[in-house]
């Protein structure tokens, strides 16, 4: 297959150009490439080629939550938001603490073949916060993440065990830093006190961190100095922290909450210093019944590139270059995927986007079960027209 004339656009290159590809890779990126026998001409569109995004953290409730959710609907949400590779939180049911589960989801994301997913395994058992010995039995490389997400280990003393067993296992630990003792009280000193404890055994342990999430200003701030001194972390923020505040969507429930403008400032101000490496969605369908009733999270995946467009890149805080270096090539780096790049030996994934129209953002329209957002009715610009997963196009116009 032959991409031709199509404005092309990743973390270090801007033009028009075609691509190659043969066996889902990319064969040859240029101009003026040699026609193929399958060619796709975009001359004319007014769209942009981008590496496909990869989400670090999503929800995808399978096994045990699938009428909110299941492989075959997040996946298609994934893919219509512009993702083909998505790493799944353990908080299902029952619990992802045993490689068994693992398996079992990534071989049947794989039968689904529209998207890659990593599973991620519980950091303590059935997320108690107290049993971590499964760890012990993994070895060493088996796999890339652990975390409790959606709970904080408030025990320092496991927390510190989990960082020694994962410093040996080559394992990087996903923190929800969330201090329970304090959720019911002030939400903001939930995020920060176990913020500032993870990075203080992160330091003693010599381990690896990464924070989902991060969405206070004293958070980020931690983690700036913590990078500077040397340790090992690694940070997220999310599209709905970065667009909204909390007073302009009348505080809608997600977790962490939605923050004030001065949280929304110092996350911005870190992506422009290099301290966020990636921007993830927190992908987190319910039920209208389920909400009502006070479940926190929204789904993300499929508006995730718009919010982010419109928020940070049409408002001139980044350069498109920078968004697509926090969606696609550092989070694919991070995954150790062959993709998040425009060139040749990558594998062919693509999102393929109307930057200049803006749309309504419609919940109706998502593929996800989960139409739970307080963005509905806003206009947006960035739609995703294609997505192309391993040289395959799907189309969304």
């Amino acid at each position: 297959m032959l991409l031709k004339n199509i404005h092309i656009v990743d973390d270090s290159q801007d033009f028009t150009g075609d691509i190659s590809i043969r066996d889902d890779l990319i064969a040859q990126v240029g101009v003026h490439l040699p026609a193929e026998e399958n060619t796709v001409d975009f001359a004319g569109q007014d769209v942009t080629l981008l590496p496909a995004f990869t989400d670090l953290h999503v929800h995808f409730r399978d096994p045990g939550f699938t009428y909110k959710e299941d492989l075959l609907t997040g996946s298609r949400a994934a893919l219509h938001g512009g993702y083909t590779a998505v790493n799944l939180m353990p908080n299902t049911q029952p619990v992802c603490s045993d490689m068994a589960i693992v398996h079992d989801v990534e071989q049947r994301l794989r039968h689904i073949g529209l998207v890659y997913g990593n599973q991620t395994l519980s950091m303590t058992k059935d997320l108690s916060g107290t049993d971590y010995r499964h760890l012990k039995t993994l070895t060493r490389g088996e796999i890339p993440f652990v975390t409790d997400d959606g709970k904080g280990v408030n025990d320092d003393a496991v927390m510190e065990a989990v960082f020694h067993i994962c410093k040996e296992k080559d394992i990087v630990i996903m923190s929800h830093a969330e201090d329970s003792r304090y959720s019911q009280v002030d939400m903001r000193m939930a995020e920060n006190s176990m913020t500032f404890r993870d990075l203080i055994l992160c330091e003693k342990c010599n381990g690896r961190i990464h924070f989902c999430h991060v969405s206070t200003v004293e958070a980020i701030e931690a983690i700036a100095k913590a990078r500077s001194k040397g340790v090992k972390v690694t940070c997220e923020v999310t599209p709905h922290h970065l667009f909204a505040t909390g007073d302009e969507v009348n505080h809608y429930r997600v977790n962490p909450p939605f923050r004030e403008q001065c949280d929304i400032d110092a996350l911005i101000k870190a992506i422009q210093a290099g301290v966020v490496d990636a921007i993830a969605t927190d992908h987190a369908p319910h039920t209208a019944e389920d909400k009502a009733k006070g479940a926190p999270g929204m789904t993300g995946l499929e508006i995730a590139f718009s919010l982010c467009y419109t928020k940070l890149v049409r408002n001139r805080h980044i350069t498109l270059q920078k968004l697509v270096q926090l969606m696609a090539t550092t989070p694919s780096a991070m995954m150790q995927l062959n993709k998040g790049k425009i060139k040749a030996g990558m594998q062919a994934d693509f999102a393929i986007v109307n930057l200049d129209d803006p749309y309504i953002i419609d919940p109706d329209n998502f593929m996800s079960k989960g139409h739970n957002t307080p963005f509905a009715g806003r206009e947006v610009y960035g739609r995703i027209a294609y997505t192309v997963f391993k040289g395959k196009i799907h189309s969304w116009e």
